[in-house]
């Protein structure tokens, strides 16, 4: 199954870019996240830090 999969894969021009683009698009996912983590806000952060705290006022709007 191996060999057929391997020799398959081999028949397909430029077949080894595709693990470079998965590899580019990886690290440019965790570069942005790395940035976000870096630059939000505090005021943000300290928002979503207190939403699950913040469910019983809501509930209680209902």
């Amino acid at each position: 199954m191996l060999k057929f999969v391997k020799n398959h894969m081999e028949s397909i021009e430029g077949v080894a870019n595709y693990p470079m683009i998965s590899l580019l698009i990886f690290f440019l996912f965790f570069v942005a996240l790395f940035w976000w983590v870096f630059t939000a806000s505090k005021e943000h952060i300290k928002e979503m830090e207190e939403l699950p705290l913040d469910n019983n006022d809501q509930q209680r709007k209902l």
